[in-house]
């Protein structure tokens, strides 16, 4: 058995490349995707510490989950985000300043589980267990029964893996660059360990530990990646972004379309405010791999295949059946990476003198102020000049935990200058089998706070059996010891009507439903869930809180659509049978000097399959008295175009105009139901 060669410590990394920034967020990345390192801040939670020594590896992730058991909605999705913008006022090094998005979250994103044969619970297979091969696609994979006398063992679950759609905010080390933009990537993790007998594949971690491995590829313009996405391939071009990769604006609205092909799942974002788009697709052709499980091996080695997603559908059975998380289908944001820190010891990385907030309060005196950038070093590549801490926030005192997150203060001004806007998203919609847009029909809030509350004082007893804590349960508690905040999802409604989720306080202008206003009642009870473990009983822990609802509050309930022909005329509508006075067009023809809008709302709405017409008023060039009718049809299902549209116009003096083209940018959503 080989260890992997494991990645320069990051501090190490970034006095190396400080030369150019890109250079210096290369290696923060690559570092911050050592798994089996405290560095890992970005890798998937596994349910058991996987370091050194048993040393704990991973971080605080708040998610929402979506719930259908129509098939579809396990391996398609479409989100609405708009990237947050940060606030007007600058942090400072004593935490009286603005509070950018680096501080509160290094990523966001959106999730999915996928194949992998090579990854746990069950590669290789045990005795009396043979290994089941993944079929994607199919609720066949669904394994999570306790008893391991019977067939749903989860035990017996086929190799899984789970991909993250991940969004970097700007403005300190762990960004994309210097210049104020987001970008984003695609990764896949996998665990290189036989749950039922303990084994390890051929490759190894620190102390002969399972390796947690990852592909990772930046969001491009061409759908390539700029350097090898594989565990064993990636190189400094891997985390380094280039001219091809898709970069935002804070404040940009993008798209964001989850889909399976036949050579992996393939995510399109397309920027609704720049109109630029890009794409990955987790295949083998583009360089994705697994660490080969071979636990006689020699050598350690992978083995390149298409990511495939695993499920029909998504509901509490649908689980990556090694992770801490329970979910498939879900959006997470990840806390706990900054502390300020006032001086930076250069030689190892540490913190040499706190910063604000920190109390320093772990149960067994164990500092968390680990992988430390000072004020001057961020400054000089054009960083916000603040020293701080990225390490995992052990004893919750950091700014994450702190009411600096948007709608935190119920004086909408103050918290404006001061808190940066809060990421918003639609609930995603997913692909039937017929190609229509589908509502996912429960959600549910859950945070793995029990899995990482282990060095609180008290300490959380999450073992529930095999083995168990003296107390299961006792001492896990939301928010966690030494928080002043945890951060909750609230609702609120778009100017056109569409509901829409976003993270922070109970005070966000325009809050709808702040689901109970705290996250004690939002996140719910305790979640016991059965684990594989060897001697051939599962173990079961208290890893996360976790709160389903009956229905999902925050539908997406009418059409929209936006985009440009061959000729770039424009053309953006929504409308809802429901409110059809709020309904509106906007059509351009440049070539015609036409500039067609709506009046009055607009009427005679009418759905085919996954088509819609509608009628109505509308003033030609600030001109009443045209009347206009409309359809667009969603096409993207076929896999051939993203639709279409026709318009007709009608007017004085027997005005006509009409015409039908193919959208060749944009987007239309047709009669979710």
């Amino acid at each position: 058995m080989r260890r992997l060669p494991w990645l320069l410590p990051l501090f190490v990394l970034f006095v190396l490349g400080c030369m150019t920034c890109a250079q210096s967020s290369s290696g923060f990345r690559q570092n911050a995707l050592d798994c089996n390192d405290r560095s890992g801040i970005l890798c998937t939670e596994v349910y058991d510490s996987i370091g050194y020594g048993g040393a704990y590896t991973g971080h605080d992730e708040s998610a929402l989950l979506f719930y259908s058991d129509v098939p579809g909605s396990g391996n398609t999705g479409v989100y609405f985000l708009r990237l947050p913008k940060d606030p007007p006022t600058q942090p400072n090094q004593n935490g009286t300043g603005g509070t950018f998005n680096f501080q509160l979250h290094p990523t966001f994103w959106v999730g999915m589980a996928l194949c992998d044969d090579q990854s746990a619970p069950n590669p290789g297979g045990s005795p009396g267990r043979p290994n089941i091969p993944c079929t994607p696609n199919s609720d066949n994979n669904i394994f999570d029964g306790s008893d391991p006398t019977l067939t749903d063992y989860i035990g017996s679950h086929p190799g899984t893996g789970f991909m993250e759609m991940q969004f970097y905010p700007p403005g300190w080390v762990s960004s994309c660059d210097n210049t104020n933009r987001w970008c984003s990537a695609l990764l896949t993790f996998g665990l290189s360990q036989n749950l039922n007998t303990g084994s390890i594949g051929g490759c190894s971690g620190p102390g002969g530990s399972p390796v947690e491995y990852v592909n990772f590829a930046f969001i491009t313009k061409s759908g390539m990646p700029g350097g090898p996405p594989s565990p064993q391939m990636q190189n400094g071009a891997t985390f380094t972004p280039t001219t091809d990769t898709l970069f935002y604006n804070s404040g940009d609205l993008l798209r964001i379309d989850l889909h399976d092909t036949m050579n992996g799942l393939k995510i399109t974002i397309t920027d609704l405010t720049t109109n630029q788009s890009g794409s990955m697709t987790a295949s083998s052709a583009n360089g994705f791999a697994s660490l080969k499980f071979d636990p006689t091996g020699a050598t350690c080695t992978q083995t390149f295949h298409d990511f495939h997603t695993i499920y029909a559908t998504s509901s509490e059975h649908t689980r990556v059946p090694w992770a801490a998380h329970s979910f498939n289908i879900a959006f997470s944001d990840e806390l706990g990476h900054f502390e300020y820190c006032n001086a930076v010891n250069g030689s190892d990385g540490t913190c040499l003198v706190d910063g604000v907030h920190d109390l320093d309060s772990a149960l067994d005196g164990a500092e968390d102020d680990n992988f430390c950038f000072d004020a001057t070093t961020a400054g000089a590549v054009g960083f916000v000049p603040i020293g701080g801490c990225t390490d995992s926030d052990i004893d919750f005192d950091g700014v994450s935990y702190q009411l600096v997150w948007p709608g935190t203060f119920t004086n909408t001004t103050r918290d404006r200058s001061l808190h940066a806007e809060p990421v918003q998203f639609t609930s995603p919609l997913f692909k039937g089998t017929k190609g229509e847009s589908r509502n996912y029909g429960r959600v549910a809030f859950e945070t793995n706070l029990p899995r990482i509350e282990f060095d609180t004082n008290p300490p959380c007893q999450r073992h529930f059996s095999n083995p168990a804590d003296p107390v299961p349960g006792k001492d896990c508690v939301n928010p966690p010891k030494g928080a002043n905040f945890y951060p909750l999802f609230t609702t609120a409604q778009t100017e056109d009507e569409n509901c829409i989720w976003q993270l922070g306080g109970a005070h966000i202008p325009g809050t709808t439903n702040t689901f109970g206003g705290s996250s004690t009642a939002e996140y719910g009870g305790l979640l016991n869930l059965a684990y594989p473990a060897t001697g051939g009983m599962p173990t079961f822990r208290y890893n996360n809180f976790r709160n389903v609802l009956r229905n999902n509050p925050c539908r997406h309930d009418q059409d929209e659509g936006e985009g440009e022909d061959y000729n770039h005329d424009h053309a953006k509508f929504h409308d809802s049978a429901s409110q059809p006075q709020n309904s509106s067009l906007s059509y351009q023809d440049p070539s015609q000097g036409m500039n067609l809008q709506s009046v009055n709302g607009v009427r005679s709405i009418t759905h085919n399959g996954t088509c819609v017409s509608f009628a109505g008023d509308g003033l030609l060039n600030n001109n009443p008295g045209y009347l206009f009718t409309f359809e667009a049809c969603d096409l993207s299902a076929l896999g051939t175009s993203i639709g279409n549209f026709s318009v007709v116009v009608t007017g004085p003096l027997g005005f006509l105009y009409q015409k039908s083209a193919v959208l060749t940018s944009g987007y239309v959503l047709i009669n979710p139901l």
